[in-house]
């Protein structure tokens, strides 16, 4: 995530976000436990289910000044902050929601995936 990126989205305190992700999280799971009538003018979650978000998977990062950047060319190579089989960062508008692990996408071993190994809390982020 780039550094202008970064300072965006560190410009809503953590206690707030955290604050109405709970809320959300506790409205989902009520409406989870009533039976849905949408005839009947009762909330459904799939307004909210239905939302795009932007998911990102993080292998690393790296800084680099504009002259380096100016002198990539196809071949070159930008070493990342992070070394092979460490986990990597699942993203959700900016904001880290879990770490897991490449992985063959089962059923077709052309393309990868990621497997989750830790989901992070609201307080854990």
């Amino acid at each position: 995530m780039n550094q202008a990126k970064a300072e965006a989205v560190s410009e809503v305190p953590d206690e707030q976000l955290d604050r109405a992700i709970e809320e959300l999280r506790g409205v989902l799971q009520q409406e989870e436990k009533r039976p849905q009538d949408e005839a009947a003018g009762v909330p459904n979650s799939s307004i909210i289910m239905d939302i795009p978000v932007d998911v990102q998977i993080v292998l690393g990062s790296t800084e680099m000044s504009v002259s380096e950047l100016m002198t990539l060319q196809k071949g070159s190579t930008v070493a990342l902050d992070r070394r092979i089989g460490e986990p990597i960062d699942v993203v959700v508008n900016g904001r880290r929601i879990a770490r897991g692990e490449i992985t063959v996408l089962e059923g077709d071993s052309s393309r990868f995936a990621i497997r989750l190994t830790e989901i992070i809390t609201a307080k854990g982020a």
